[in-house]
Order: C-alpha cells, then structure tokens, then sequence
C-alpha cells in the first residue's frame, strides 16, 4: 500500500478519536476539562483537541491527494477511499454538532442528502464507463464544510467577540453551495440517470 492510501487510512482512523474526544463522558470519570475564555466567549480544551486532530486530518487529505498526482500514485482504492473519508469526517462532525444542538437540523440534512444522491449518480456512471472528474462547486462544498467546522469547534472565534455569527451563515452557505454542487452533478449526468435499456 503507497503512502496516500496509508493517509487516506489515517485520516479514517482519526474519525472514532474525534468521536471518542468530543464525546467521552468526561464527569463520569471525575473529569473537569479545561476553559478557556476569550473575550465574552468560552472554549473547551475538548474542542481545541477536536479542532487539532481535525486539522491533521484535513492536512492528510490535501497531502495524500498532492503526493498522489506529483509521484504519479493514483490507485483505484484511492479514487473509491479518499473521498469516502472526507465525507464520513464532514458528516460526523456535522452529526456531532447536530446532537449537541449546535447548528440546525435542515442544513445538515441537505449536505448528507447531496453527497448520497451525488455517489448514487457516479455509481450509475461508472456502471456505464463514464469516470466522474470532481467539479469545481464540489471542491468548494469541501472548502466551505471545512471552515465550517473549525468555526464551530472555536465557538465562532474570532467574529463572536465582534457578535458577527459568521459559523451560523457559514453552515447555511455549506448547505447552500452542496445543493448548487448536488444539482449540477444530478444535470450532467441526467441522461445516464434517465437511460433506458
């Protein structure tokens, strides 16, 4: 196995720790995490460990990638596993804030329901031969989710201590832009969907 599919592993195997940190029933165990305050606005020690494995995580993701197109290592289980990793990383922590109420229900429904309906159009192409290049509004979505995220896990830091609910229009503009990319996979590949045999 080339190195960025051990990256892309990786990046798998760091999705339970974050579960794991995020949720661990730390008073359970006597645990008082760390709080820190900035301003008017508090964060946790929990959410800085989340937001540092986060980080590793979303760097493995650009670097297996990068490694993979300059050495020339592109494998069939990198093109199926690398984005299947970063969208169980997205949606977990988007299910993770949803659980804890931090963000709507609606936008992240949108985001999960546009990554299913676009596997389910690049399963139908791939069955007819067809390879389905990432597109532009797609890579934004990423882009988008992942800002998204870090805001969150910094309580909005720094636009809370300018009351600017940046993390709030983000998740929506996450949403947003999903549905933009979802719809124009669902147009390009239409007739395929619609093909009848």
């Amino acid at each position: 196995m080339n190195l960025p599919n051990r990256l892309t592993i990786f990046r798998i195997v760091l999705i339970p720790v974050i579960i794991l940190v995020y949720l661990f029933p730390y008073a359970s165990f006597g645990i008082e995490p760390a709080v820190f305050t900035i301003g008017n606005t508090s964060i946790s020690i929990i959410n800085l460990a989340a937001l540092a494995i986060y980080v590793i995580a979303a760097l493995t993701d650009a670097l297996d990638g990068h490694i993979a197109r300059s050495r020339n290592m592109i494998t069939t289980f990198g093109k199926f596993a690398d984005p299947i990793a970063d969208k169980l990383l997205t949606t977990t922590l988007f299910l993770l804030f949803l659980s804890r109420g931090m963000i709507p229900f609606i936008p992240v429904f949108i985001m999960i329901a546009r990554d299913t309906v676009v596997d389910g159009c690049r399963m139908i192409a791939a069955n007819n031969g067809k390879v389905v290049a990432a597109q532009m509004m797609g890579k934004l979505k990423t882009v988008f989710q992942m800002v998204t995220i870090a805001l969150i896990l910094l309580n909005n830091l720094p636009f809370e201590l300018l009351h600017l609910p940046v993390a709030d229009i983000m998740v929506w503009m996450s949403a947003l832009v999903s549905l933009i990319s979802g719809v124009q996979y669902f147009s390009q590949l239409k007739d395929d969907i619609f093909e009848s045999k």
